[in-house]
């Protein structure tokens, strides 16, 4: 746990020092709205692309471990794994 605690003590530092470091008449990077909604937008297709193949894997091997019953019993066993 000490570990953790000097690592964040460190980084903190470092953070700290390359701010200090830096020409503080530099403003910040600014972003266009448009690229912000575009990179929300592929967010959110991404994450319902995601969503639905995990959907229909899951679908896909519930229903086939439903039709294992429906075969003989020797044949079942290899079915359900």
């Amino acid at each position: 746990m000490a570990y953790n605690k000097l690592f964040t003590v460190v980084l903190l530092l470092l953070c700290n020092l390359t701010v200090a470091l830096t020409d503080s008449s530099v403003s910040c990077y600014r972003i266009d709205p448009g690229t912000i909604a575009g990179i929300i937008c592929a967010d959110i297709l991404l994450t319902l692309i995601i969503v639905i193949v995990t959907y229909r894997c899951a679908s896909f091997r519930r229903q086939k471990i439903e039709n294992a019953d429906k075969v003989y019993m020797n044949v079942r066993a290899n079915c359900k794994t």
